[in-house]
């Protein structure tokens, strides 16, 4: 039997060392250890994948926390029986013992631990949900104060509306607008809308 380690970070930026370290105290060599740097929300990860490949029946799988094998309530559930079904590999869960696949393996020790297993990854899942509703009510409040999001709108120059009227006139090639402006031919266009229309730029 060999035992692995998987752990899973949302960004490139987040901190992984508290399941590093969770990892090693369990004596995993770090030619075990698969680390995702990528979010949860399905198991198109490549540590992930490369995990599956190496697991033989009998292996164990250790994982920090239920929310670090995923966030989607559904493919929890089902990657969790193609591990311990399909694979016929075991599952421990750090933080919550458990969830320990090796221990109490009668009707009653599955039982309870399917039980956990649904309600823990419907937790992780409705967790997912509830950061996605606070990140768009954050946004929309946001805009409402006024921010802008993406990059900073150029200004245009002060003689904006003075050169408009002499290419309108033909006086000014477009041409020398986009270099006196320094805009894209679009991004021009639309400020010139919004001259038009007489809104603040």
């Amino acid at each position: 039997m060999a035992a692995y380690g998987y752990i899973r970070v949302s960004s490139t930026d987040q901190n992984d060392d508290r399941q590093v370290l969770a990892m090693r105290e369990l004596n995993i060599t770090p030619a075990r250890i698969f680390t995702d740097k990528q979010s949860g929300k399905d198991f198109e990860r490549p540590a992930y994948k490369a995990l599956m490949k190496a697991l033989k029946p009998g292996d164990l799988v250790y994982i920090l926390s239920i929310d670090r094998l995923g966030r989607n309530y559904d493919e929890i559930q089902n990657q969790w029986r193609i591990l311990t079904k399909e694979r016929g590999a075991d599952i421990a869960v750090i933080d919550m013992p458990l969830l320990d696949t090796r221990r109490e393996k009668d009707l009653m020790g599955t039982f309870i631990a399917d039980i956990v297993l649904q309600i823990l990854s419907f937790v992780a899942a409705n967790e997912r949900d509830n950061i996605r509703k606070r990140q768009s009510e954050g946004i929309a409040a946001a805009k409402a104060r006024g921010v802008r999001f993406g990059r900073p709108v150029k200004k245009p120059p002060e003689n904006f509306g003075k050169l408009v009227k002499q290419w309108e006139k033909g006086k000014l090639p477009l041409s020398e607008i986009l270099k006196r402006t320094g805009y894209k031919r679009a991004t021009f266009y639309n400020r010139l809308r919004e001259w038009r229309d007489g809104r603040k730029i």
